[in-house]
């Protein structure tokens, strides 16, 4: 892998994650990073990419003192879209990681105990649905979800590269099917947990996925 300044600073980032968490000492710590950002950077990722990764850790970095285990959260944050197949259905990607997130930890030495949590938080990234009092849940699900309260020109890349990400599918079937995610999102009682994301993100992130939604249902299909 190309070492450049950002993935330096990502594989920093992934050793001292790792270290806190219970991992052995190198060099196998630095090689599962190393494939973990080859799984980030597969060409079929348009918006789940080392980009999106690194907004995540970002978020969990700056709101740290909100967690109780800010290590398994970005070691959680790492694995989250590790395994990330277009194709796939319901929460196979999720399920994908999570395995994945279990098999890369216990192998680097990390505490059973660890591993599980990371899988546990892994798999909350398929419905964003934290329970009361989960504050590591909260913090890696508010920050997988930061996207959606970014301004309307941010936004609108980020729902046209998951376009590209399902360019495989029909406009027809993309549409139901987006518009069945996006209403999923808007029916959850919050979209944000945390009170110091909440106050901030949560009226743009609603008014970011109604306008997608609209565009959605109300501009015809293209059919050629």
């Amino acid at each position: 892998m190309r070492q450049t300044r950002a993935v330096i600073d990502l594989l920093d980032r992934w050793r001292a994650a790792a270290r806190d968490a219970g991992a052995r000492p190198e060099p196998d710590v630095t090689r599962a990073g190393e494939q973990l950002l080859a799984r980030w950077r597969e060409p079929h990722r348009h918006y789940h990419t080392v980009a999106h990764l690194s907004a995540v850790l970002d978020v969990v970095d700056r709101h740290a003192d909100l967690a109780g285990r800010v290590d398994l959260v970005r070691l959680a944050a790492w694995c989250h879209d590790a395994v990330y197949d277009p194709r796939a259905t319901g929460d196979a990607n999720e399920r994908d990681s999570a395995a994945l997130a279990t098999r890369v930890l216990t192998g680097l030495g990390v505490p059973a105990a660890a591993a599980a949590e990371v899988r546990r938080l892994v798999l909350l990234t398929a419905g964003h649905a934290v329970t009361p009092g989960d504050r590591d849940g909260a913090l890696l699900c508010d920050a997988d979800l930061a996207v959606l309260a970014a301004p309307p020109q941010t936004y609108d890349r980020y729902a046209a590269a998951i376009r590209r990400e399902y360019a495989h599918v029909p406009e027809a079937a993309f549409r139901a099917g987006r518009a069945a995610v996006l209403t999923n999102l808007l029916a959850l009682p919050a979209l944000f947990r945390l009170p110091p994301l909440a106050s901030r993100w949560e009226r743009p992130a609603r008014d970011n996925l109604r306008r997608e939604l609209a565009a959605l249902t109300d501009s015809p299909v293209e059919t050629g």
